[in-house]
């Protein structure tokens, strides 16, 4: 969202072009003709949503999935790629190409002001980075959850936009065992894990995000934050804490790969 905003806001959408009918779900009728001259009003995000608010009331809805980019480039229009599914120029001739090869991405049209009741955002926790997330909101939120704290923390109704990999993160800032039940933290351990979310997150949008395999920024780079990974992908590396003779383990939750060092997380 940040990459895009200096290039899209206060600018008409000169020409769109839907490549394909569909993305994870099909895309809505008329979709490119809709968008077609519409100036820009803002951007902002919720959870993984990126949101363009247009000048006719309508939001556009942009989730990038597992494998879409969003890649903006000037000057002549751009050589098509494979997975180029949706491609737009603006009025001052920026490009910008949304690239999906596994097309579980999703674009959708939406009433602005009625767009935090869309299907996609209603029940949505609150926001890692805003206010209403601290300690004690993320307390309350836990309260009788008898599933992992790792997969409580991926439960966008607990917070919003958390993912695999900052999970595993901020639970090792927060020297939490990520199979600790999650009605178990509480007071100083709630306190500890909020903070340590916010300062995981942090970090990785000032390193570009993290490219293990398909992200990449607007402008086509990778990301970095992977290159101060703590502990995910670390299965079998010394723990880094200071002091800590343990190893970093690989476990399997939910489906999903969560890395943690047993002897200083509890």
């Amino acid at each position: 969202m940040r990459g895009l905003a200096p290039r899209l806001e206060g600018r008409v959408l000169a020409h769109v072009e839907a490549r394909r009918p569909d993305l994870r779900w099909p895309l809505p009728r008329d979709f490119a003709r809709r968008l077609t001259g519409r100036r820009v009003l803002g951007l902002r995000r919720r959870a993984k949503y990126i949101l363009v608010d247009l000048d006719d009331s309508v939001s556009w809805l942009i989730h990038l999935g597992m494998s879409g980019r969003m890649l903006l480039s000037n000057g002549g229009e751009p050589v098509p790629e494979k997975h180029d599914h949706v491609v737009l120029r603006t009025d001052e001739g920026w490009w910008l190409r949304f690239n999906d090869a596994r097309r579980f991405g999703m674009m959708d049209l939406w009433p602005t002001a009625d767009v935090e009741n869309h299907r996609l955002l209603a029940g949505i926790g609150p926001e890692p980075l805003g206010n209403a997330f601290s300690g004690p909101a993320l307390e309350t939120a836990l309260e009788g959850r008898h599933t992992p704290i790792k997969a409580a923390l991926l439960d966008q109704r607990v917070v919003a936009g958390i993912g695999n990999i900052y999970a595993c993160e901020a639970l090792y800032r927060a020297r939490i065992s990520p199979k600790r039940l999650a009605l178990n933290v509480r007071g100083g351990r709630a306190e500890a894990l909020a903070a340590a979310v916010g300062d995981v997150l942090r970090d990785a949008i000032a390193a570009g995000g993290s490219s293990l395999r398909d992200h990449r920024q607007t402008s086509g780079e990778l990301g970095y934050f992977q290159h101060t990974f703590r502990v995910y992908d670390r299965e079998g590396e010394r723990c880094p804490t200071e002091g800590c003779r343990g190893t970093v383990r690989r476990i399997v939750q939910t489906g999903r790969s969560t890395f943690y060092c047993p002897s200083c997380q509890r």
